[in-house]
């Protein structure tokens, strides 16, 4: 619970008996490899903390390719946002793509914690200004970037996504075939 402590406090002002509050709602899990934690068609009840091992959020196109959206490292929030906010299924899922460990708290825990702690309202405000901005970039990426470049910005703002995660995953989340990913792999 400290890691979520300490992204608590770097995010947000809390007092002692808030941080406390808020870390009560929390409750820990671990996850296989390859565990999904939500599938499509499902409603998103849990934001997810993870504390050892990695999250990836993606969705299954029509042809039955998976593209991810989001991966979640160590102290990174994930969830199913559009579902656990409107309570409709998701039309994405969550899995684990390591063994992890990770925290979770309930929707309706995470709504209680909005009235009863004042500061988790600022931290909410924080985390969607975040993934608002995160899925903004991811977009304006897929649709202006080639597949050189897109890896070249990979590599420079998150390369541990590559260094930690099968080409599979990494081309899903650039939009790019596997081949292309091993051709810009070797070019470097």
């Amino acid at each position: 619970m400290e890691e979520l402590a300490a992204y608590i406090r770097n995010q947000i002002a809390v007092t002692d008996a808030e941080l406390t509050t808020i870390l009560s709602y929390f409750k820990p899990l671990k996850v296989k490899k390859n565990e999904l934690l939500l599938s499509n068609g499902d409603t998103s009840q849990r934001t997810f903390f993870v504390l050892k091992g990695c999250l990836r959020i993606f969705f299954v196109g029509d042809d039955g390719q998976d593209s991810t959206r989001y991966f979640a490292f160590e102290n990174q929030f994930a969830t199913a946002l559009m579902s656990f906010i409107t309570g409709q299924p998701a039309e994405e899922c969550v899995q684990a793509v390591e063994e992890s460990e990770i925290l979770y708290i309930s929707h309706h825990n995470f709504y209680e914690l909005l009235a009863l702690v004042p500061a988790w309202e600022a931290f909410y405000r924080k985390y969607l200004e975040r993934a608002y901005v995160t899925n903004t970039k991811r977009l304006m990426s897929m649709y202006v970037q080639d597949a050189l470049s897109k890896y070249r910005q990979l590599l420079a703002d998150d390369p541990i996504i590559v260094q930690r995660l099968s080409n599979r995953i990494v081309a899903s989340y650039l939009g790019i075939s596997q081949e292309t990913l091993s051709r810009l792999k070797s070019k470097r």
